[in-house]
This record gives C-alpha cells, sequence and structure tokens, in this order.
C-alpha cells in the first residue's frame, strides 16, 4: 500500500493560524480532502482566503485510494479519465501525471445465459430481438434525458411521473426479453452501483444526462473509460494535496457543526475550530450524522438521509503474462450472470506481468460482502476460468477492496437516488445551508458519480463561498 506522506501531526498552524485553538477564526473550513474538498481549497487559498481542511481518514483522496498488486501501482477506487474531463486533465497536468490509454485490442467476451460470445468493436452477437430491445431502450433513454433541464431535472415536464417509478419498473414495462432486461440492469449497476430496483428513473436519465448519453458513459475511446494514469489516479490528489499540506488535518472526524451569525464552529475527535463559512464534501450519508446545530431543515436533513451508496467490490488479480493478449482478447468481459460481471485489461505498459481489473456491483457485492476474502478470491477466479478457461487459475496475487464496509465512504462510487427523492428533496442537493456549501461529486451539474464531478463541485462551492463575502 501507498502510504500518504501528510500526516495530522505535520499541520501546526494555517497561514500563522494556531488552529488548535478556537481563539482565531479562519475564513473556510472544508470537510474532506477528496477531489472536491482539495479543489476548493485550493481555489480558495488562490484567493487569499485561510483555509482548513479536515479529512476523516489517515490519507487524502476519498474514494481515490491507492494500492499495489505484484509490485505494480493500481487504483483501488476509481481510476479512468474520460476524454472530456478537462478540469481531471488539467490537474494531472499540473501535478505532472501522466496517461496511457486503456488497451482495446482484440476481442471483447460477453457472458449471457450461460454461454460466452465474442465480440469486436461492433455490436455484440445477441439474438436479434434483444438487440432490438436494447436499442430501442437506449434511443428511449436519449429521448428522455434530452428533456431534463440544466441542474434542476426535477422541473422537467415528466419528472414527478419519472421519479415515481424505479428504472426497473420501466424496464419491466418496455422491454420484454430476459436478455434485453438483464443488459439494462447490468449497466444501472456499472453506472451506479445499485440494483436497478433501487434507482429513480428520474435519477438515472439525469445521470445519463451529466455523462453526454450511455454511448458516451460506456465507450472507452472518446469515452468515459478512454485514458488511465502511469503513477496511478490517486496521483492527482496526492500531488494536490502536496500543495496544501500546510492547512490539512488527518485523522480528523467531524462530530458537530454549529452555525451563529458571525460563523461555523467545527467540533472534532482534534479540537473546535471556527470559521467565516464550511464547505461540506462528505458523502450524503457520512455528512447525515453530524450533529448539526440549529438543525438543518427539513428537506436538507430528509435528502442526505434519502441518499444510499451504491455497493461495490473493486478486485485485481495479476498473472505472469497477459495470456488473454495471446489468445487476441482485449481482456474486456460483461456479463449478466456471474457476480464478476465488469473486467477490463490492467496490464501495465512494459507488459512485466498482466492484470486484470475488474468490479462486482449492486446486490452481487452486497452478496459477497458478507464473505472472507479468501472465498471471494475463489468466486472471482471461477468466473475468470469460465470467461479464459484453465490460464486464468494460474494467478500470481489478487487484491480486492470492499467500499461497503469502508466506515468514511459506505460503499461507492456515489450516493443515488430511490424513486421519490428527486422530486421531494432533490432542489437543496445544491442549495447552502446558512454558512454551509454543499460539494461532492454527487451534488455535481456535469459528470455526476466521476473524478471530474467532484472537481466541478468544488469549483462551484468555492465561488459560492467568494461571493458570498
Amino acid at each position: 500500500m501507498v502510504e500518504s506522506t501528510l500526516k495530522d501531526a505535520d499541520l501546526q498552524s494555517v497561514e500563522g493560524v494556531n488552529v488548535s485553538s478556537n481563539d482565531k477564526t479562519l475564513d473556510v473550513i472544508v470537510v474532506g480532502a477528496g477531489l472536491a474538498g482539495l479543489k476548493a481549497a485550493k481555489d480558495l487559498r488562490a484567493a487569499g482566503k485561510q483555509v482548513l481542511v479536515l479529512e476523516a481518514r489517515d490519507r487524502v483522496g476519498g474514494r481515490s485510494m491507492p494500492g499495489e498488486i505484484a509490485g505494480q501501482v493500481i487504483d483501488l477506487g476509481g481510476q479512468w479519465v474520460g476524454a472530456s474531463h478537462k478540469l481531471l486533465r488539467a490537474e494531472a497536468r499540473e501535478v505532472g501525471v501522466e496517461m496511457y490509454p486503456q488497451y482495446t485490442e482484440g476481442s471483447g467476451l460477453m457472458s449471457v445465459g450461460g454461454e460466452i460470445k465474442p465480440y469486436g468493436s461492433g455490436t455484440p452477437k445477441l439474438p436479434i430481438t434483444s438487440l432490438l430491445e436494447f436499442g430501442a431502450a437506449a434511443h428511449l433513454f436519449e429521448r428522455d434525458m434530452k428533456t431534463l433541464p440544466d441542474a434542476s431535472p426535477w422541473c422537467a415536464k415528466n419528472a414527478r411521473k419519472w421519479d415515481a417509478e424505479s428504472l426497473d419498473s420501466w424496464v419491466l414495462k418496455h422491454l420484454h426479453t430476459t436478455t434485453a432486461r438483464d443488459l439494462v440492469r447490468l449497466l444501472t449497476g456499472a453506472i451506479l452501483c445499485a440494483d436497478s430496483a433501487q434507482v429513480s428513473y428520474l435519477y438515472f436519465l439525469e445521470c445519463l444526462r451529466q455523462g453526454h448519453g450511455l454511448q458516451s458513459m460506456l465507450a472507452v475511446e472518446g469515452g468515459s473509460q478512454q485514458d488511465k494514469c502511469v503513477q496511478g489516479a490517486w496521483a492527482i490528489p496526492k500531488g494536490m494535496a502536496d500543495k496544501l499540506s500546510d492547512c490539512i488535518m488527518l485523522n480528523t472526524q467531524v462530530h458537530a457543526i454549529d452555525q451563529d451569525p458571525d460563523g461555523v464552529q467545527v467540533t472534532t475527535n482534534q479540537g473546535t475550530f471556527r470559521s467565516r463559512y464550511l464547505i461540506m464534501t462528505a458523502p450524503p450519508a457520512l455528512a447525515g450524522q453530524i450533529k448539526y446545530s440549529p438543525p438543518l431543515d427539513v428537506k436538507r436533513a430528509g435528502l442526505l438521509r434519502r441518499m444510499p451508496m451504491g455497493s461495490v467490490i473493486k478486485v485485481f488479480v495479476a498473472y505472469k503474462t497477459p495470456f488473454w493478449r495471446e489468445r487476441g482478447l482485449s481482456g474486456t468481459v460483461v456479463s449478466t450472470d456471474r457476480p464478476f460481471g465488469m473486467v477490463f485489461d490492467q496490464t501495465p505498459p512494459d507488459q512485466s506481468v498482466g492484470i486484470l481489473v475488474g468490479l462486482i456491483c449492486g446486490n452481487q457485492a452486497v452478496e459477497l460482502s458478507s464473505l472472507s476474502k479468501e472465498e471471494r478470491r475463489k468466486q472471482v477466479l471461477s468466473d475468470l476460468t469460465f470467461y479464459f478457461g484453465d490460464d486464468a487459475t494460474e494467478t500470481i496475487e489478487y487484491v480486492d477492496v470492499d467500499w461497503t464496509v469502508d466506515p468514511w465512504s459506505e460503499g461507492g462510487y456515489g450516493a443515488h437516488m430511490p424513486p421519490g427523492v428527486m422530486v421531494t428533496y432533490g432542489e437543496t442537493l445544491r442549495e447552502p445551508a446558512g454558512r454551509i456549501h454543499w460539494a461532492g461529486t454527487e451534488t455535481a451539474t456535469e459528470y455526476i458519480g466521476y473524478f471530474e464531478g467532484a472537481l466541478q463541485s468544488g469549483v462551484r462551492a468555492a465561488q459560492e463561498v467568494l461571493q458570498a463575502g
């Protein structure tokens, strides 16, 4: 495991302000040192503000997390950089993080109904009725998402109707083949790490709108999975944090936030701090566990309680060589019928080892979370053997991380809204609560659920604070 170089003991003062005492008032306290919090702090510091970042973990990065397998740096959290993720690319350039393309040469594999089918750059070989149904569903998604107003989907003409039903109820109403239904459910897990029965159709459409459509979200070249970072994606928040090291406190859990006419008082396990404004970047489920005085209004508090995190387990398996490439395979697998249902090639550019990376999402992650790591390993290898044959059993190392049990995330990649939440509570998503402003990828207006969305939310929250004075 790569360790952060930042320690809570490194921080003694913030630009001359003794942060261990509550007799000084900072300009802004930022809760959370993920990409949203780091970006907000960076912009505020550039504007001359005194900023303190409080992070509960012993590292920066939030849902970006470093790791290692077979001597190679890997990302145990998010890792892909989309073609149009401009903010993330800018931060990467600034801290010297290089990128390389996701490997796609050769055929991918699709597992449907217990049968493996190869596919190239074109359409997978599926029953014609299922393909037509899935194509029709994609067209309807595109049509419906284009009716959503930017940043306020709850104001759409059909918002109340679409928010009243789950994506799965929509699927059952509009699709009739098992394969087409299962493909949409698989995509829901891949995008939101949640079961389609748990997600509002309106919220699903908003995710598609922010991601520039289903095709862009699923694509590699020109899409959301185009590139990866040579040093690992965590090197980006690490580089950002290194430039803010005199204003970040690690291992600092926020317990209470009290507002008064002059500012905000934050109570933590390491003391009490004051600031004129506060930016909250913690996931909704965790932000809702903090005690607020005066209490948050009913809608804001209700929203925090009603946005659960998705469920995901990320898995890496290392081999002596990328044997699948020798067979003309890209290493990409999509499966509707096995737990390890999304697999990609993670082999380093020098091909010194072969690595596969994949995700166990939604209800499958909930089920496998109850297993031991060794039991999960057996299931993963069983699935990989089904896809690639006996060579998949000849591993040199296995690594997985269960984000559902991470105490400072409670799941991944992000939170979602079940039916009925967006129309009733959604308008408070980005609305300040007095001197508290809200950031985090869940509050983005573009690329929600991505690192890009987290950075965008940090930019917005910092601007709100600067405009407020």
